[in-house]
Order: structure tokens, then C-alpha cells, then sequence
């Protein structure tokens, strides 16, 4: 039996980007672009006047809501980018055979990093004084009335070896660093597979997890930093140790949420056939444990910080817990993330449908992109935040940019890793 089984697989499948996917995601697209529009048009005609209390007495403008929506959005979506690329690599560190005919959906998500990366780089440029606060160079300045003796002492993080308050060619060296290797590392492990597809045999596959092995230590410290760098150096003053973790956290579980969508999706369209509800099942756990995860470290940062009362750390928190704004956010963002995907994929039943997964996996990719509105707009926006025509319209142009790259990334190459070792092991995939 364990002969034959290879016969029915079709192993040379393509995604096929039909004209009407692409209809679909496009009339995304517009919505998403239209709604973009009206908060915009909203923004200039109703927001340009008030002060804000928080920005240091400045008046308030439309632009820099759509720079931290801008932020916000390519923060989440480089996270979901580089997760694919992460799982994938565990993959091979963990010598995983159930996956290998999800291999090719995780890795396709890292067609998007070098969009990511050059939009990172121009948000920053564009909008650094808006988003960042450090980048202010009298801060650095005894003699000014503004100098802040905190983000003096931090400055080197970001200017080191130029002098603090001129350009942060450290922090930019670093990001193009992290994104010029995630890119490295994605387009290495497509090599690979294309290399394994043609030639077959065993030797990719330990080429493959070595490769792996060197990622991993590189993601581990790059993912970590990157948090300190694009989202808590937003809240200079602030800091919190398990930062990097609580970040990755929330990447992952969006990550998760993406690739089981996605398999849901080329499954539900006649594709992966050998993909069974037990692989289906196993998605479900990966996403329904690490929500829990997500909590976890959300809850321990939240009781620690509370429980030390240290001021520097407490502010980050009552900014957002005393908010009008944000508050109710908090709640949302608990409810959507922990307690609907504890509840609902609590039974074996529904990690094994595909209806309940859909339901729980779009909504966790909602509930993490509030999650990091929540990390985002009140440090940069202050009490003239909120979810409203923009924030929306801005999630949706993503979010469809985001799919036209990673789906047309997918359809240029095969859908099924047809040589790997472990192929036979994922057939007989029983849980």
C-alpha cells in the first residue's frame, strides 16, 4: 500500500492566480483604498486645528495618523513575512515529517520581505520626527530646556558612532542589516527546494537544516531587536524586558493565522490533496497554543510592571488603560486574541473543520493588528488616535497587497516539496 500511495498525488502542481482571485483581492484593494480616502479627506477637514496635549503643545495633523497607520501596518505584515519564513525553518530544525506538504505555503510568505524592507526604510525616512520622538536632536542637548537625560542615556542605541542627535545610522544599519539577511535567507532556502525538486535525493534536506539552524540563531536576536527598534523605541521612556518576546508572540500567532488560512484556501480550491484533517488539526494546535503563549506573556508583562510600580514602566500602561481611546481597545484585544480562539478551538472538533479555523484565524489577524495599534498609536498620536475610515482602509490595502505578492510568489514555482524525504511520512499523518 505505502507503494502505491505516491500514484495519486498529482506532485507537479502549480497555483494557478485565476483572473477572478485576483478580481476578488483587487475589489479588496479598492474598498480598502476608498475608505483610505474618506479618512484622509476626513482627517484634513476635521483634524487639522486641535491641540494635542501630549505632543508637546503642537498642533495635530492628518499625516500623522497615516504615518503611524503606515507603521502600524508594515510592522504587522513584516512580522506575518518573516514568521512564514520562521516556521519553515523550525520545520527542518525539528526534522518534522507531517509538514512537509505545507513547506511550500509557509515559505511563500517571504515573497513579501523585500517590499517590507523598502517601505520600512521610507516610512522611516519620511515620517521619523512624527513616529519617533528620540529622533529629536535637542533632547541630546544639556544647554537646551527640553534635554531629557533618559533618552540622552539611550541615545548611543540609536546614533552610536555618530555623534547622539545627528543621524541614527545605527538603528538604520540595523534594519537594513535584518531585512538584507531575512531576504538572504529566504531566497537561499528557495534555492534549496528548487535544487531538491530537480536533482531529489537526501542531501538538500540536510543542506536545508543546517541553513535552517543559522536562521534561527540569526531570528532569535534579530526578531527581538527589531521590536526594540520599530515598536517600544516609539515609548522611549518606557521599556520592558520580555519586549522582544511579547512581539514575536504576537508575529507568530498572526503567522500561524496566515498559513492556516492560506491552506485552507488552496485546499478549498482543489489544491495539497494530500493534506488531511489531521494536518488541518495540527495547524489548529500550533494557533490555539500559541494564543495561549500570547497571553501569557502579555499577562506576565501586565503583572509585573503593575506589581513593581516603578513609574518609567507603570506609564505605559495607565496611558492606555485611563485612555477613552485605547482602553476599551485593551479588552478587545484580550477577548479577540485569548479568550474567542481559547473557547472556540477548544474541542477537537473544531481544529479539525475548516469553518470554525477560518472564522478563529481571520478574526486572530484582526485581533493582533489591534494588538499592535495598541503598542503604536498611543505613543505617536497620543488622544487624537482611534479606529476609524483610515486605520480600516489602510488594513485592507495591505492586507491585499500583501496576498497579490504572496500568491503570485506562489503560483511561479511547485505548490509540493515532491522530493523530500519525509513526503511518504506526511501521507500516513494520523492524530
Amino acid at each position: 500500500m505505502a507503494h502505491h500511495s505516491e500514484q495519486h498525488y498529482n506532485l507537479e502542481q502549480r497555483f494557478d492566480f485565476t483572473a477572478a482571485t485576483k478580481k476578488s483581492i483587487m475589489t479588496v484593494l479598492v474598498i480598502g483604498a476608498i475608505l483610505l480616502g474618506i479618512g484622509i479627506i476626513l482627517g484634513i477637514t476635521g483634524g487639522g486645528h486641535e491641540e494635542a496635549g501630549e505632543a508637546g503643545g503642537h498642533a495635530f495633523h492628518w499625516y500623522e495618523r497615516l504615518y503611524a497607520n503606515l507603521w502600524i501596518n508594515n510592522v504587522f505584515f513584516t512580522g506575518i513575512a518573516i514568521v512564514g519564513v520562521f516556521f519553515f525553518a523550525i520545520q527542518f530544525a525539528a526534522q518534522a515529517g507531517w509538514s512537509t506538504p505545507l513547506l511550500r505555503v509557509m515559505l511563500s510568505f517571504g515573497y513579501w520581505l523585500p517590499f517590507a524592507g523598502l517601505l520600512m526604510l521610507a516610512t522611516f525616512f519620511i515620517a521619523n520626527h512624527d513616529l519617533f520622538h528620540w529622533t529629536h536632536a535637542y533632547l541630546f542637548d544639556k544647554n537646551d530646556p527640553q534635554y531629557d537625560s533618559i533618552i540622552d542615556g539611550k541615545g548611543a542605541f540609536f546614533f552610536w558612532p555618530m555623534e547622539k542627535g545627528t543621524f541614527p545610522i545605527f538603528f538604520i544599519v540595523r534594519m537594513v542589516l535584518f531585512f538584507g539577511l531575512w531576504v538572504f535567507f529566504f531566497k537561499k532556502f528557495q534555492q534549496i527546494s528548487d535544487q531538491e525538486d530537480q536533482l531529489g535525493g537526501n542531501s538538500h534536506w540536510f543542506k536545508m537544516r543546517s541553513w535552517s539552524a543559522f536562521f534561527l540563531i540569526f531570528f532569535a536576536v534579530s526578531s527581538s531587536i527589531s521590536a526594540w527598534d520599530w515598536v517600544m523605541s516609539i515609548d522611549t521612556h518606557w521599556f520592558s524586558t520580555l519586549f522582544g518576546w511579547y512581539v514575536f508572540a504576537s508575529w507568530f500567532v498572526s503567522g500561524l493565522a496566515a498559513i492556516t488560512l492560506l491552506t485552507i484556501f488552496l485546499k478549498g480550491r482543489g489544491y495539497l490533496e494530500m493534506i488531511n484533517q489531521n494536518h488541518i488539526h495540527d495547524m489548529g494546535k500550533f494557533v490555539f497554543g500559541f494564543s495561549i503563549f500570547w497571553t501569557y506573556l502579555w499577562f506576565s508583562q501586565f503583572l509585573l510592571i503593575y506589581y513593581a510600580n516603578i513609574p518609567e514602566e507603570s506609564v505605559y500602561f495607565i496611558e492606555r488603560l485611563t485612555s477613552d481611546v485605547y482602553g476599551p481597545f485593551i479588552f478587545v484585544n484580550i477577548g479577540l486574541n485569548f479568550f474567542l480562539p481559547f473557547l472556540v478551538l477548544m474541542t477537537r472538533d473544531s481544529k479539525r473543520h475548516g469553518v470554525f479555523l477560518k472564522l478563529v484565524c481571520s478574526i486572530l489577524l484582526v485581533g493582533h493588528w489591534i494588538d499592535f495599534f495598541l503598542m503604536v498609536q498611543p505613543g505617536t498620536l497620543g488622544h487624537n488616535g482611534g479606529i476609524g475610515f483610515m486605520e480600516v482602509g489602510m488594513f485592507l490595502v495591505f492586507g491585499s497587497v500583501v496576498a497579490l505578492v504572496v500568491l503570485g510568489g506562489l503560483a511561479k514555482k511547485n505548490l509540493i516539496a515532491k522530493n523530500h524525504p519525509m513526503l511518504e511520512e506526511s501521507y500516513h499523518h494520523h492524530i
